[in-house]
């Protein structure tokens, strides 16, 4: 019987995920022949066919799907357990994987990263910055350590840890007064021109809903995938946007006003895989996070 190793698992994955030998091999960097060798040599390790190649498509036999399974499992639980022995107690070294929601990292990751690298220099940190079901897909395939999204539906062994409660206003430019504005009639934005996140933003989303809510149809002049050109835009236009108020704090450029009735709060959370290793850059971002949050006066969730 041929001695399994950990290769045969993944060029067995490889070839699942691409459907083809060729594709798969051009990944792995070996010749597709030595590729197809070596699957059916795991096949007649286990004495069982596990990949269909009758058709266009090279296809996973039922055992085979139920062994890819197990494979993705067993290669997920081994690379916890190398980060496990390699993780630093003292954090003079470690490595931090998180992901983001967009918003975030207009004013949220800016201070995470300064103090982590401030408490914790020798901490490598790995920023993604994406949706928010991409980001409980990662930490499900153990791609990320730690999230940070918006409390809602999550998927299953997706855990959320609350941080804080955001709440949004109208924004725009400075209006020079030190007197605070009056909150602006919902019915008033039928005539406001605004400039919105595009509809892939989760805020965009919560955004539209409010209006649907209250019947109104702002004039929507600009859409964009960027929170940093939503605020130059609204700076130098007369076109309002909605943003966080946590966004706008620290701006003298631009002006939050309260919206009547105001717009739903959100509550923002700290995503991990529930029963996932949680490494010692893990738990010290956990605290940061907390420490953070209390120190800016963010709301309680």
């Amino acid at each position: 019987m041929a001695v399994l190793e950990l290769r045969h698992l993944r060029y067995l994955l490889a070839v699942a995920e691409h459907g083809n030998f060729t594709r798969a091999a051009e990944e792995l960097h070996i010749s597709q022949p030595t590729l197809s060798q070596q699957v059916r040599q795991l096949e007649r390790a286990l004495g069982v066919q596990l990949l269909d190649r009758t058709g266009r498509r090279v296809r996973l036999t039922d055992a085979g799907a139920v062994y890819t399974d197990h494979a993705r499992r067993a290669l997920r639980d081994l690379a916890t357990a190398e980060r496990a022995v390699h993780d630093v107690l003292d954090l003079s070294r470690g490595h931090l994987r998180l992901g983001v929601t967009p918003t975030f990292s207009a004013y949220l990751v800016g201070p995470l990263t300064a103090g982590l690298h401030a408490r914790h220099p020798g901490v490598r940190l790995s920023l993604t910055e994406t949706s928010q079901d991409r980001i409980e897909a990662a930490l499900l395939a153990d791609d990320l350590d730690l999230g940070i999204a918006f409390a809602g539906t999550h998927l299953p062994s997706v855990t959320p840890t609350q941080l804080f409660t955001e709440t949004l206003s109208l924004v725009t430019a400075a209006q020079g007064s030190p007197v605070r504005p009056a909150p602006v009639p919902v019915r008033a934005l039928a005539d406001i021109q605004l400039a919105l996140l595009s509809g892939d933003f989760a805020t965009r989303t919560h955004v539209d809903a409010y209006f649907t809510e209250h019947r109104v149809a702002p004039p929507v002049a600009v859409e964009a995938n960027s929170v940093q050109a939503l605020t130059e835009i609204v700076r130098r236009t007369p076109l309002a946007t909605v943003l966080p108020d946590a966004l706008t704090h620290d701006d003298p450029h631009l002006t939050p006003l309260a919206l009547d009735p105001p717009l739903p709060s959100r509550t923002v959370t700290l995503l991990h895989r529930e029963g996932a290793y949680r490494s010692a850059a893990t738990r010290a971002f956990t605290e940061l996070a907390h420490d953070l949050i209390r120190s800016r006066g963010y709301a309680a969730p």
